[in-house]
């Protein structure tokens, strides 16, 4: 598995549910980007100016939710994962 660096998560985006209004089937690179993902991956956190390590605040198998236009998609073994900075996560999951 891909390790993050820095203060990076790697997320499995969740896929959405497939819903048609009146019958009309959107297209793919029409539908809305997920915002959702499940956690994968987590760096061993930041370092700060004064050298203090800063440990992450997500764990993996978390669920969070993440602004729409964050961090990067990659291919990696056949998968699709988005690496984001941790402070691109806005909630975690019950």
């Amino acid at each position: 598995m891909l390790k993050p660096l820095g203060d990076r998560v790697i997320l499995q985006q969740q896929a959405e549910e497939e819903q048609t209004v009146g019958g009309i089937v959107i297209a793919n690179n029409a539908k809305e980007k997920p915002q959702s993902g499940k956690v994968v991956a987590v760096s061993d956190g930041r370092v700060l100016d004064n050298g203090t390590k800063v440990a992450p605040s997500v764990k993996v198998g978390e669920q969070v939710l993440f602004d729409k236009y964050a961090g990067t998609e990659v291919k990696y073994e056949g998968s699709t994962y988005l690496v984001l900075h941790e402070k691109d996560i806005v909630a975690v999951e019950d």
